[in-house]
């Protein structure tokens, strides 16, 4: 959020660092999970119950991946270099500028201008709309699996005599 003492703000370090901190270690180990997915012994137990929810797995994976690659884009980026990105990318008949602000969730750098008008920079415009995309895949995919595991479980399930 922006304040009046100081409207240059953009996005939190605290929280950047901890993103860019776990958020590899967390795509090698989702990688790595997924890729021993693929030995001769995991094929042999590949049910469709763990097929969505690997693919499920691997479209949360890719999206993390992408949100990282955003990240990194602002991390590069000095203050004032994301100053100037603004100036740069500022549309026709906007005004002065007047402060920055990094959001997280959506991931991006807003350029606020003194009309009351603000436009994103620096992070590639096909991050947050794909991992949007990918994330809803996952929903699916997950719902899915969770079907098929909610079917097999009753379906194997005991029928109860009553007396």
């Amino acid at each position: 959020m922006v304040t009046a003492s100081n409207p240059w703000q953009g996005h939190d370090f605290a929280v950047l660092s901890a993103v860019l901190l776990a958020g590899p270690a967390t795509l090698v180990a989702a990688t790595v999970y997924l890729c021993s997915r693929f030995t001769r012994q995991a094929r042999r137990r590949r049910t469709p119950t763990a097929v969505w929810r690997d693919a499920s797995l691997t479209a949360v994976t890719v999206a993390l991946a992408l949100y990282v690659w955003g990240c990194l884009h602002v991390l590069f980026l000095e203050d004032q270099e994301q100053a100037e990105a603004c100036e740069r990318a500022r549309p026709a008949g906007v005004p002065t500028l007047i402060g920055i602000r990094g959001d997280f969730i959506p991931l991006r750098l807003v350029c606020e201008a003194s009309n009351g008008h603000d436009y994103s920079v620096v992070i590639p415009h096909y991050i947050n709309p794909t991992i949007a995309v990918l994330l809803l895949l996952s929903l699916a995919c997950a719902l899915v699996s969770a079907r098929l595991h909610h079917e097999q479980r009753t379906a194997t399930r005991p029928k109860s005599s009553t007396c």
